[in-house]
């Protein structure tokens, strides 16, 4: 195989699109006391990989169900370690939902002033090791840029966080690295049963084509299974994420919300439910039962958070656990839905942390009982966080109810006990966000705090508005997002035995 990469050819666009953050964050690194500059680098790198997700997107057949583009590059020749990059539809929106939001956590993290190069060079990192994870088609290559998101990410919080944030920061990474190990030793286990029918490899392809015996599946499929369940999160290992939002700057908590966690539900599809088939049958009620759970304790303990930025964090538990819903109720319904709604929960409750960051920078406090009656100082900023508090409750028109209900509807289909309890949860994601913002914007005046609050000026308008303009969009029209998902989800389901309800959802969608 020739690697020309100068010709930047449909099959190294993966290569360039992992590499480009990673030259950028060195090339800041070089760059001496500049800050201007820096932004600069940062801000032209992440658009330019944006630009190169986009290409992606344009030589990706979103009819054809298999891992496109495929690259693959020598690595660790004497264990059978290759560096392989490949694209499916699950994948692609996940891709092109990281480069959106880096450019524009950047560019809202424009004011930084404590050690703006590292902070800028660390987000880099952080992109260019999260994509990584997408299009990782090597388990080995998979597990590095797994661990290697934790160190930026560490940084982000324990740098550049708040008061508490070396124990924030640090839970955070002993979690996240406490499931890795347990997945490093199954993907360890999967390499020695692809040795023992030839050479050892840890191809996803290799791996995918073993017959492996029930009773180990079981112990494989619950390493992997504890290693993403931790990132997504599911109830009880989700205790590390309040207090990482809590701790994390502004772009720590949108990055997190918005792309970290997805890495935890692309898991659950790319690797437990295709490799594990088994076991993944014989686990769905425990992990039905267990989604629910968080998905009613998250909005329990949502709605009474006097930290608006706590409120949000625990309604990110309810949302994702709606997510792992769909994942596991085994129906194309559902789980195409599960992926679509990782694109939405990252388009609203990234643009939410967003508002509450700019707040912030305005009052300095995030407690819901400062404020009160601030439509009337800042109407740009509470139109806005009702339109996109309204996504994230589902409202119809808006994305979150094109992911949320189909995953209901799936999920009543496979378990109704489960679909009826999780409903649940979208009735009081709508009492904690409206109760919250009624307290906020709505009523007298009362401090000249809130008086002379200002209101949105053009570049935090200007990060805002592709959010909302792709969460009206979905919502409207989600069409194109289910028919890039579909075929991949139904290759999942067919690999992990289910046979895939031949409805499209895209139409089911949007025709309700």
């Amino acid at each position: 195989m020739s690697f020309d990469f100068l010709d930047i050819t449909s099959y190294n666009l993966l290569l360039l699109v992992v590499a480009l953050p990673l030259l950028g964050a060195t090339l800041i690194g070089l760059i001496t006391q500049d800050t201007r500059s820096a932004r600069t680098v940062a801000i032209g790198t992440s658009v330019l990989t944006f630009i190169v997700s986009v290409a992606i997107a344009v030589q990706f057949d979103v009819s054809n169900p298999s891992i496109q583009l495929v690259q693959v590059l020598p690595w660790i020749s004497s264990i059978g370690a290759t560096f392989s990059l490949g694209v499916d539809g699950i994948s692609l929106v996940l891709v092109l939902l990281t480069t959106l939001i880096t450019p524009l956590v950047l560019i809202s993290s424009w004011d930084v002033s404590d050690r703006p190069r590292g902070y800028l060079a660390a987000f880099l990192a952080l992109e260019a090791t999260v994509l990584g994870v997408f299009l990782a088609t090597d388990l080995l290559a998979f597990y590095v840029f797994f661990e290697a998101s934790l160190i930026p990410m560490y940084m982000i919080i324990g740098i550049w966080g708040g008061a508490n944030r070396r124990y924030a920061a640090v839970k955070f990474f002993l979690y996240t690295l406490f499931g890795g190990l347990l997945m490093l030793v199954a993907i360890l286990s999967l390499y020695a049963l692809t040795a023992t029918s030839g050479a050892g490899s840890f191809a996803y392809s290799s791996v995918l084509a073993l017959d492996i015996p029930v009773e180990t599946q079981r112990w494989l499929f619950l390493a992997f299974f504890v290693a993403f369940a931790v990132k997504v999160p599911i109830f009880p290992v989700h205790t590390w994420l309040p207090d990482a939002h809590t701790e994390a700057p502004t772009g720590g908590s949108v990055f997190l919300a918005a792309i970290l966690l997805k890495m935890g539900g692309f898991g659950l599809l790319r690797y437990c439910l295709p490799l594990f088939p088994e076991a993944t049958q014989e686990f769905v009620p425990w992990i039905l039962a267990l989604s629910v759970i968080g998905v009613l304790y998250g909005a329990v303990v949502a709605l009474v958070q006097k930290d608006i930025k706590k409120l949000i964090a625990y309604s990110s538990v309810s949302h994702m656990g709606f997510v792992v819903l769909g994942t596991f109720a085994l129906n194309a319904t559902a789980t195409s839905a599960a992926v679509v709604q990782m694109v939405n929960h990252g388009l609203s409750t990234g643009a939410l942390f967003l508002l509450i960051g700019f707040l912030y920078e305005r009052r300095h406090t995030r407690m819901i009982a400062d404020f009160g009656g601030l439509a009337k100082s800042v109407p740009v900023m509470a139109g806005l966080w009702l339109l996109v508090s309204m996504s994230s409750l589902a409202l119809p028109g808006l994305n979150g109810f094109v992911g949320e209900f189909p995953i209901l509807l799936g999920t009543y289909q496979a378990a109704p006990w489960a679909g009826v309890l999780s409903a649940f949860g979208a009735v009081l994601a709508a009492l904690y966000l409206l109760w919250a913002y009624q307290r906020m914007f709505h009523g007298p005046l009362l401090t000249d705090d809130n008086r002379n609050t200002p209101d949105l000026h053009a570049r935090e308008i200007g990060v805002l508005a592709p959010l909302v303009v792709l969460i009206v969009a979905i919502g409207v029209f989600p069409k194109p997002l289910f028919d890039t998902v579909e075929p991949s989800v139904a290759r999942v389901l067919s690999e992990a035995g289910v046979a895939a309800a031949p409805a499209a959802v895209g139409d089911t969608a949007q025709s309700e």
